[in-house]
């Protein structure tokens, strides 16, 4: 709890402070990472607060992504103890706090690095996480993905259906226009499923079996009589209960790979379940 304090004592964020380098002067300020955040910082950058030589019209943005963390990780940044957004130009001894999401208390409102939060449960997954969103998808959640498009087309779609974006690539989530996204840092997709619906809290929130994990398309149940003659004679006559997507007319049932997927959804929403 002690490394997600907030810092306290907020002094003036003004351009002209005391604390602004004479024009020919270099601007340096202090920065201090939080929480997952220094994963992605050198080592040495880790754990404290460091100073950083800066560009004289250099904004919060550039900076942090100068340093390496995309803006789309950051929840919140503090400029001596104020809350500001990703375009206050940094002066010289400004100290710097950025945090990423916090799951413990609502910082709503010091918010003012975007428009509005992160947490939007419709994604979209990189080239690069085809298992990441099927497991999501089995799980509930609407997970776009095909593994022909290109970052450009992503960060498009994202931003105009109000998608986060999942990936591994950390120019991705460095694009300008883009303001919702989560970097995965797993390598597998059922640790990758587990660190998403942690991370971002799903678990109260999952419906496990509601999307067609082919498709995205949401599942619903359907007569038997409508779909007998398109089921093997074994499944006709054990089975009573039926799902069919409307986009790539599947049908399915409870049999054992149901049932494998099932204990799939389980184990990954005990892990991501809160404890007490």
């Amino acid at each position: 709890m002690s490394d997600r304090t907030l810092e306290s004592a907020p002094e003036p964020d003004s351009r002209r402070g005391p604390h602004t380098a004479p024009d020919d002067g270099p601007v340096v300020a202090s920065f201090r990472f939080y929480e997952e955040l220094n994963d992605f910082l050198s080592p040495q950058r880790r754990g404290h607060a460091f100073e950083a030589r800066c560009a004289r019209v250099a904004t919060v943005k550039h900076m942090v992504e100068a340093l390496g963390v995309p803006h789309t990780e950051v929840e919140l940044v503090l400029v001596n103890g104020e809350s500001v957004g990703f375009g206050r130009l940094l002066c010289n001894g400004d100290r710097v706090s950025v945090y990423p999401r916090f799951e413990t208390f609502d910082v709503t409102p010091l918010l003012r690095v975007r428009d509005a939060p992160l947490r939007v449960t419709r994604f979209i997954a990189d080239a690069h996480l085809g298992g990441l969103a099927r497991l999501l998808r089995l799980t509930g959640f609407d997970t776009l993905y095909d593994n022909h498009y290109e970052d450009a087309e992503v960060v498009a779609i994202a931003e105009r259906e109000g998608r986060i974006v999942l990936t591994r690539d950390r120019e991705l989530l460095k694009r300008r226009e883009l303001t919702h996204g989560c970097f995965v840092h797993a390598p597998r997709p059922e640790h990758q499923a587990a660190e998403v619906l942690t991370r971002l809290d799903l678990a109260r929130s999952a419906k496990p079996f509601y999307l067609c994990l082919a498709c995205n398309a949401p599942l619903h149940a359907i007569d038997k009589a409508a779909v007998s003659s398109r089921l093997p004679p074994d499944v006709r006559a054990r089975h009573t209960r039926f799902a069919t997507c409307d986009h790539c007319g599947r049908v399915f049932w409870e049999g054992s790979h149901w049932r494998r997927m099932r204990s799939v959804a389980d184990r990954l929403l005990a892990h991501a379940s809160p404890r007490d």
